[in-house]
């Protein structure tokens, strides 16, 4: 499938879903404390999204998945599943979470640090935020995603860590993951070069 290239309207649209989505972020935030379980905080944030926002959870009952957010603790890559399992003091967690607004799909995460968390796990939380941060300034019209990636692998690599190969960045717009996908490791000067309405 060819990369979508999304006109002024359609990029519009993609800002209201992006809005909404860091919306439930900041909402949910004074709620992740220790103690709380994520299914409680997945069955908070379908409320905001579908009652406050008049949205769609994308997550739920996508390709089976049973929740509206996702919730990763500690040493879960991505994707984990709410449940009862309750926060403790020096976890650390994802959220992620996707809505759909007007057809259009807005995507975001954010770890959170729970209690006092070691050194370790907080060090791992920086070196993702910088890895972050580094492949967000390289984004401009004639980059190359191979560049980009380059860029990820070399941060996590200066720092000790490694880049987990199996998951990937990707597109999205009116399908929730759309080409192209995203690799946080690459070869400087390779892979799909980046044009305006990409997305």
């Amino acid at each position: 499938m060819p990369v979508s290239i999304k006109n002024k309207d359609a990029i519009g649209k993609m800002r209201v879903a992006c809005r909404l989505a860091a919306e439930v972020l900041e909402f949910i935030t004074p709620s992740v404390i220790s103690g709380v379980s994520t299914e409680e905080l997945d069955r908070i944030c379908h409320e905001y999204i579908v009652k406050k926002q008049n949205a769609i959870p994308a997550p739920l009952n996508y390709r089976g998945f049973p929740k509206s957010i996702c919730t990763s603790i500690n040493h879960v890559v991505c994707h984990g599943i709410p449940s009862n399992i309750r926060l403790k003091d020096g976890d650390i967690l994802n959220i992620d979470i996707t809505v759909i607004k007007d057809g259009f799909h807005g995507d975001t995460s954010k770890m959170f640090c729970i209690g006092k968390v070691a050194p370790k796990a907080r060090n791992l939380v920086q070196t993702a935020y910088d890895c972050l941060k580094e492949g967000i300034l390289m984004v401009e019209p004639g980059q190359r995603l191979g560049t980009i990636g380059s860029r990820i692998q070399e941060v996590a690599e200066s720092k000790r860590y490694s880049v987990v190969r199996e998951y990937c960045g990707h597109g999205i717009g009116e399908i929730f993951h759309e080409e192209p996908q995203v690799l946080h490791y690459g070869t400087p000067n390779t892979g799909l070069e980046l044009v305006p309405g990409m997305t």
